[in-house]
């Protein structure tokens, strides 16, 4: 098939805003796939590569492209496109996997060579598209939810089944491929089912709701379940005797980084396991360093005398979703629990407390807070683990932090398509009078505060905006007179923004009217933020 098939449909998901039509449109495509070139359409429809990193990002495309870096129409780097498409999907897919395999001296040069080699070929379109799909920036609202229900769809079988072996598989164009491999909808639906847990292979992992308050939280589960929710990152280890792999929340292996974690794992009471837990890098007092720290801890290689002796990963595990050849998914999670309680050491299991007193929950979550950790979790206890579904069986409880800052704003693309949408987010500085950026966001906004957000920033333009019969790319600078109240999950150093921090998880709460730009907060209370002082960790809401 040709990748041109995969472009015009992708443009057709990304200017239609209704669910069922963007299934649709994807149905009918994946209906024509051939059978080999399934998983690559249903990754690139998805917004990602089959090989998932090719050591290919922004930089390199600009530098390469010149304009489109800044999506600009032009690319000096390469000859004229041709106008007709003539790249398939197994071509495509072929190209980016061997630029990704290139490593060591002098391979920067072959992977820009190999790169322009698969520009040149494509269409106007094509390039457009495939530079959107290298920089993570293909929004066009083909989430999971709807690519599920579209592979469901073009194979005529419910889409629970596609749900389901996407959550085990952990992988949704394996889902698609078992699901439109088979000649009829009874077969898919059988390969579909024969899709299980296996010990080696990381599934989806369970996910929580939020709620404001422990109260809130106990009026939709109670009694429940309450563990400290620690600030570090997501792993789920799985054994098979020996041997032991680690994988992240995005299912990536980390086996090699983390020798700690593969001991713990061995220091169980289990021949066969896979675990659900965190990891978090600890200082000696106990409480959790930044979670900066346990990020790069995780991200980097290690061997003797390396970062896991410097910094080691405390493990804190939650759930066991197989031990010893019984799959315990459909178990109650007070079973799960009782049997990782038995198998594993005392201090690798999350701190609990079963509860239905409002009181006693605040104060362990009050507990949990004074240790430096980011809150609570409360859990049912009668329900079995949902892989890679976010429902009302796990409730997250958290401060909420905010901070009232002003803003520049980037015109959006995809189904944000003509509104002023990713907002630069500024604090005050009072030495210059000016303003420190800590980062974008375009979470939190709906359509309606995107329509009013559009307008107003354009009142505000400086320099005035482009007439609206123009293409609007790029930023638009706003005169600093609106203020906007961002919550956030904490702050973390970078080397990105030039007040050396950034904000985790930012998301839109509302704009501030009643609020001057001589009342918006500072980097000075940002920049205590991370050194962790004046910090209000009382939880609101």
């Amino acid at each position: 098939m040709l990748l041109d098939n995969v472009v015009r449909t992708s443009a057709a998901v990304a200017a239609t805003p209704g669910r069922l039509a963007k299934i649709d449109h994807i149905a009918v495509l994946l209906a024509d796939v051939p059978a080999d070139e399934i998983a690559v359409a249903v990754s690139f429809l998805s917004g990602d590569l089959t090989q998932r990193q090719i050591g290919v990002g922004y930089a390199a495309l600009t530098d390469l492209l010149g304009g489109y870096g800044q999506r600009q129409p032009a690319a000096p780097g390469l000859a004229p496109a041709p106008e007709s498409p003539q790249l398939t999907l197994t071509e495509t897919d072929k190209a980016l996997g061997q630029i990704g395999m290139l490593a060591g001296q002098g391979s920067q040069a072959e992977r820009r060579r190999l790169l322009a080699g698969l520009l040149s070929r494509a269409t106007e379109a094509e390039r457009e598209f495939l530079v959107r799909l290298l920089g993570g920036d293909l929004r066009q609202g083909a989430l999971d939810g709807v690519m599920a229900d579209a592979i469901a769809r073009a194979a005529g079988v419910p889409a629970v089944e596609v749900r389901r072996a996407h959550q085990l598989s952990g992988s949704l164009p394996a889902a698609a491929a078992a699901a439109l491999g088979p000649a009829d909808s009874a077969a898919a639906t059988a390969a579909l089912r024969a899709v299980g847990l296996q010990v080696g292979r990381p599934i989806r992992p369970m996910l929580a709701a939020s709620a404001p308050s422990v109260a809130a939280a106990l009026e939709r589960i109670s009694p429940a379940a309450v563990e400290w929710k620690v600030d570090g990152i997501r792993v789920q280890l799985h054994r098979n005797g020996p041997v032991v792999r680690v994988f992240t929340r995005t299912l990536d292996d980390i086996t090699l980084r983390v020798p700690e974690l593969v001991q713990a794992a061995l220091s169980l009471n289990v021949t066969t396991a896979v675990l659900d837990g965190e990891a978090v890098a600890l200082r000696p007092d106990g409480r959790p360093l930044p979670f900066q720290v346990t990020s790069a801890r995780a991200a980097s290689q290690s061997g003797p005398g390396g970062d896991a002796g410097r910094v080691p990963l405390a493990l804190f595990l939650f759930d066991l979703l197989h031990v010893d050849g019984t799959d315990l998914l459909e178990h109650a999670a007070s079973d799960r629990y009782a049997r990782l309680a038995a198998a594993a050491p005392a201090e690798l299991v999350i701190p609990r407390l079963v509860t239905a007193d409002v009181t006693a929950a605040a104060g362990f979550f009050a507990e949990a807070i004074e240790g430096g950790h980011e809150g609570v979790v409360i859990k049912s206890l009668d329900a079995p683990y949902g892989a890679g579904r976010r429902g009302s069986e796990w409730i997250k409880v958290k401060p909420r932090h905010t901070l009232d800052l002003v803003l520049a704003a980037e015109w959006g693309h995809g189904r944000r398509q003509g509104w002023l949408s990713n907002l630069h987010l500024g604090a005050r500085d009072p030495a210059t009078g000016g303003t420190v950026m800590l980062g974008k966001t375009f979470k939190g906004l709906t359509d309606a505060l995107l329509t009013w957000q559009t307008e107003r920033l354009l009142e505000l333009a400086d320099p005035p905006s482009a007439p609206a019969t123009e293409v609007r790319r790029g930023v638009v600078r706003v005169r600093p007179s609106l203020v906007v109240e961002i919550a956030f999950d904490g702050v973390q150093a970078s080397t990105r923004y030039p007040g050396g921090v950034t904000l985790r998880f930012a998301r839109v709460l509302r704009y501030r009217p009643d609020k001057s730009p001589a009342e918006a907060d500072t980097i000075d209370t940002v920049q205590a933020l991370w050194s962790g002082h004046d910090l209000d960790t009382a939880p609101q809401g």
